[in-house]
């Protein structure tokens, strides 16, 4: 039985030997492409609040046809050091340079966790963009409460748990914060919508991003859970490449094609 193994080991050994050549012969081409993809940045997509990694379901495929790597990074919302905890591990995953791109919350989360040495560039797609120590709270007093910029209506009412974790009335998601999506389609986000605690609310930012990082910003002009006019501030405020579109706060899911566009510009493509 001993010999018989060993005949069988040897025939093995000898099949692997000559699939290894073949794989050797054939990868050739391969990998010069793999080369070239490996010259693009990873694009690392965050989600907000009263989401998940399904809101950039639309803009996922148009960046994969361009040869990027995407991550879609499922955020637990649990706290600003969680989310990008996160974010960081998708970070390490990139062999190369990063692009980050963050939708509403996730702006927070980008600026704080853009600091790595890897990340390239960011993006806001219709997003907190705050400075120093500052927090969505801080943000939202300053515009709506001091300077009366026009509050909007789609956190009006929020509904909190007992343990502190924030999610949207379906009737909120349909008429507030994706006002521009079909209405069912606008209540399968509101039936998949993540928890967002309310700490997430005072976290401040430590060291923001984009004082060293090229920045560009997408301002939703229809947008009834951050104000237009406070999005544009923000976007002035960091220096950002700005584009303003016609569209609900869920920016990328209704108008999908002009965010990518906005998202190949910041990773270089001309």
């Amino acid at each position: 039985m001993k010999k018989d193994f060993v005949v069988v080991m040897a025939s093995v050994a000898g099949a692997l030997l000559v699939l290894a050549s073949l794989v050797s012969f054939t990868a050739k081409p391969g990998v010069r492409a793999t080369a070239r993809e490996e010259e693009k940045p990873t694009i690392v997509l965050v989600h907000g609040a009263f989401a998940d990694g399904s809101s950039w379901n639309k803009v996922i495929p148009a960046l994969q046809k361009e040869g990027y790597h995407t991550i879609a990074v499922q955020n637990p919302l649990t706290s600003l050091s969680d989310d990008v905890a996160f974010v960081e591990r998708a970070i390490a995953e990139a062999k190369g340079k990063v692009i980050l791109v963050g939708h509403s919350w996730g702006g927070v989360v980008i600026t704080q966790a853009g600091n790595n040495e890897k990340v390239q560039s960011l993006v806001y797609v219709a997003a907190y963009a705050p400075d120093e120590g500052q927090s969505i709270e801080s943000l939202s007093k300053d515009a709506y409460e001091v300077r009366k910029i026009a509050n909007v209506p789609g956190l009006a009412d929020p509904v909190v748990s007992s343990d502190g974790y924030i999610r949207l009335k379906e009737e909120t998601v349909v008429n507030h914060f994706a006002q521009d999506l079909p209405a069912q389609d606008a209540k399968v986000i509101a039936a998949g919508q993540g928890r967002f605690h309310f700490s997430t609310i005072t976290a401040k930012v430590a060291n923001p991003a984009w004082k060293n990082k090229p920045s560009f910003y997408v301002v939703a002009d229809n947008d009834h859970m951050i104000s237009p006019q406070l999005e544009t501030e923000m976007a002035k405020n960091i220096h950002a490449t700005t584009y303003h579109l016609p569209a609900s706060h869920v920016v990328m899911l209704s108008q999908p094609a002009a965010v990518v566009k906005v998202i190949l510009a910041a990773a270089g493509k001309k």
